[in-house]
């Protein structure tokens, strides 16, 4: 992990000054509510242009991949999107799938060669994921990936949607020197 230096932000992920955004997505691809209909609105029809090819390709995204697009009119070069988990209380495989997602998001930075990338709270709206235990597998997805690859990247910011998940993070992350 040591070079790579993990931040937690609450604020608007569509503004964020980053490599690459990653969107918490629908399997459909097509847009939705929450941070996938922000980013989609902020990004423009390039992203959903993508999608669509994408889908052609391949039929939508399953839970727990992660694909690619242009970050049309973002900041940000790249969107990842990822599919987490619907929370049907734990025991229908959420963390393995959720891990998956952080895990596969970052592998295509990786390959996108990105230097910095921007997580939302993943399956925490809708989805009913439980803030604190999306946070742990968040923190410790990252953590992982970090100290087992090779990567290029030089900073992940967790991107915090409210308050509640702010502080969360914040106590699962030691405060780093800036």
């Amino acid at each position: 992990m040591g070079n790579t230096k993990l931040e937690v932000i609450q604020g608007d992920i569509t503004k964020l000054e980053v490599d690459a955004v990653v969107n918490a997505a629908n399997s459909s691809l097509l847009g939705g509510g929450g941070v996938d209909g922000a980013i989609h609105r902020a990004g423009g029809p390039a992203i959903l242009e993508e999608c669509k090819q994408i889908r052609a390709r391949q039929g939508g995204c399953p839970t727990g991949e992660a694909v690619v697009t242009t970050g049309g009119n973002l900041p940000a070069k790249y969107v990842i999107h990822t599919v987490g988990p619907v929370w049907h209380g734990g025991a229908k495989g959420e963390q393995a799938l959720l891990t998956n997602c952080y895990r596969n998001s970052l592998r295509l930075a990786d390959e996108k060669e990105v230097k910095s990338i921007a997580f939302p709270n993943i399956s925490t709206g809708v989805y009913g994921y439980p803030k604190d235990k999306a946070a742990n597998v968040a923190v410790q997805a990252v953590q992982e990936y970090l100290q087992n690859h090779d990567t290029g990247l030089k900073r992940v910011v967790f991107v915090c949607f409210d308050a509640e998940n702010l502080e969360l993070y914040q106590d699962l992350l030691p405060v780093q020197p800036s």
